[in-house]
């Protein structure tokens, strides 16, 4: 090859090393907060538009799906012996329900207080004001659903030891009757707020989703926070057992968490992720 030859190649390798070490660099770094916002935001326009029976079914199998986790604290509150590190160990059973409904892709009311809310910030109309307030009522309702049959099957159906059963109970009684309304509510900020950073995480944590979900649930059950549709197969399982009645159940369970889980996922995480973004976003 002449030397000619040989400097018309150089530039060429020279430009393909480059253009690899951009791509190594692209692929180690962390997505900027611009770009994890718009993610999230392509997917609430995309949830906001989906068919009201698409919605609703797939917020029933979320209710269903979700309720693992009060089985699974359950199964491992029977089987572990009642000593001081029991809580701490069984409320890892918490992390199976939302791991089934997250990695399914399935519609859970809280982490809609996050993901159809993006699109409303950024585009305010009041379309999009109804297509939000027609998610959020479908999936919230279709959850309870959801969550009220899983608990019906476990106390009639005999799907659960009657061990299992007590076990279950148990762990409700705690969750709900030990405290009031406002406590409730109080609690339900925090699991609201966590459960929208965990939504916020996850474009940027491609092949550890598991990890991030586990970690973040972890915390609400290990903190004793309220999330408002785990919590209500808590709540239903008392109802249906004669333990509670429907006003415990609505007024001092399931209406406090709502406005919690709101309050933490809506007004303060999803504004707080907007405000961050916002002159980037009006400059493009």
């Amino acid at each position: 090859m002449s030397e000619a030859d040989a400097n018309t190649d150089a530039p060429e390798e020279q430009r393909t090393e480059d253009e690899r070490e951009q791509e190594d660099v692209q692929e180690s770094s962390r997505l900027q907060a611009k770009t994890v916002y718009a993610v999230i935001q392509r997917e609430g326009e995309e949830e906001l538009e989906r068919p009201v029976a698409s919605l609703w079914w797939s917020g029933v199998a979320a209710g269903i799906a979700i309720s693992t986790s009060v089985v699974a604290q359950g199964v491992l509150h029977a089987e572990l012996p009642d000593t001081g590190w029991r809580p701490a160990l069984e409320s890892f059973g918490y992390c199976f329900g939302f791991v089934i409904v997250i990695l399914g892709r399935l519609q859970l009311f809280t982490e809609n207080t996050i993901t159809p809310v993006l699109p409303l910030m950024a585009d305010y109309s009041h379309r999009t004001l109804g297509l939000t307030a027609r998610l959020w009522s479908l999936v919230f309702i279709a959850n309870l659903v959801g969550t009220f049959v899983a608990a019906a099957f476990a106390d009639f159906a005999g799907l659960a030891t009657p061990e299992q059963l007590t076990a279950f109970q148990e762990i409700s009684r705690h969750a709900i009757m030990d405290k009031t309304a406002r406590e409730v509510l109080t609690h339900g900020i925090p699991a609201g707020f966590y459960v929208a950073a965990l939504v916020w995480m996850l474009p940027s944590s491609k092949g550890f989703e598991i990890w991030v979900i586990i970690i973040m649930t972890y915390l609400i059950a290990l903190g004793g926070f309220t999330h408002v549709i785990a919590g209500s197969m808590e709540a239903f399982l008392l109802l249906i057992d004669g333990q509670i009645g429907i006003g415990k159940t609505i007024a001092g369970f399931i209406l406090p968490a709502l406005i919690g889980n709101v309050i933490g996922g809506t007004a303060l995480f999803s504004l707080l992720a907007y405000a961050q973004v916002r002159e980037e976003i009006d400059e493009e």
